[in-house]
């Protein structure tokens, strides 16, 4: 067999095997979705469950969608970057939904547009550097507009701004990433820098996003309440005020965790491990935009607030 013939063997392999994988993920997902809809009592933090989103979106988002009325199966995600690991794949393949997903990288893309999904479900991919200035026209221009069903930002800097900015789409469920380390109470997210990227901001790649109450601050002025955050410390869920019927509203600090992933990288590009309190120091210096103030501060004073608030309770 020439040497041409085996690379394709082996290429048909792996795409088997991918395919027999994404199946298996796909069965066991059925089951526990199963799980969490016979069990109506359950409370939202006992839903979760993982597919293919990175900790347990998948669980949690369809515990939301047998409780909010929805009535366009429409997601949009994007921060998604090959899409193989994400909040809403398991929507597109085992409940049919139709969505957009971008990505600044035209290599994830590509990778999304060979991949079986593309045909096999409605999602349509597009490679853009999303910023608040063009989040609205990307949207309408990909036929994305008014009452959606779910909307996933994860793009691990400008995330409470791009937010802000969009006024096109209407979603029922908002899916938003915080950052652990500004802790439960203060309003403050990085600068914004419309040429944002986390691995250059700097070099510890752990600088970057919101807080989960500036999150909350701004969901209620778009009309929308936190139902909860997922138990890795980095998501939290928002419904739009109007649906809330069947759910029970949480504060941004009952939704809080702290994060136990270790992603601080020293200088040389190497993760470091530490741990919470370690990486928070690390960065004590770097300032944030304080949604209150109008105003940056620091890092470290965000710490100084916390430990004061907590004596005083």
């Amino acid at each position: 067999m020439s040497l041409l013939l085996r690379f394709r063997k082996l290429i048909w392999t792996l795409q088997d095997g991918y395919r027999r994988l994404q199946r298996i993920q796909e069965a066991l997902g059925r089951i526990e979705r199963r799980q969490v809809a016979a069990n109506p009592s359950s409370s939202f933090s006992e839903a979760e469950f993982r597919v293919f989103s990175q900790w347990g979106e998948d669980g949690l988002i369809q515990y939301l969608t047998t409780r909010v009325p929805l009535p366009n199966k429409v997601f949009v995600e994007f921060g998604v970057e090959n899409y193989i690991e994400s909040n809403t794949r398991f929507l597109a393949l085992n409940d049919r939904w139709s969505g957009l997903v971008m990505d600044g990288s035209a290599a994830n893309v590509e990778f999304i547009r060979r991949d079986p999904i593309s045909w096999a479900c409605d999602v349509k991919s597009v490679c853009a550097f999303i910023t608040r200035e063009n989040i609205n026209e990307l949207l309408e221009s990909n036929g994305i507009r008014g009452d959606i069903g779910l909307l996933s930002i994860d793009i691990d800097g400008n995330d409470y701004w791009v937010w802000e900015a969009i006024h096109c789409i209407s979603p029922r469920i908002v899916i938003c990433e915080y950052n652990s380390l500004f802790g439960p109470m203060a309003r403050v997210s990085v600068p914004y820098d419309p040429a944002f990227v986390r691995a250059k901001a700097h070099y510890s790649k752990v600088y970057y996003g919101a807080s989960i109450a500036a999150l909350e601050y701004l969901g209620r002025s778009k009309g929308y309440t936190i139902v909860g955050g997922n138990s890795a410390g980095n998501n939290v869920f928002f419904v739009r005020d109007d649906l809330m019927a069947a759910l029970k509203p949480v504060s941004a600090y009952e939704a809080y965790r702290q994060a136990r992933f270790r992603e601080f990288h020293d200088e040389q590009g190497h993760l470091t491990y530490d741990n919470f309190e370690i990486q928070l120091a690390k960065i004590g210096n770097l300032t944030v935009f304080d949604i209150d103030l109008q105003a940056l501060v620091k890092i470290d004073g965000l710490s100084r607030s916390r430990s004061a608030n907590a004596q005083c309770q």
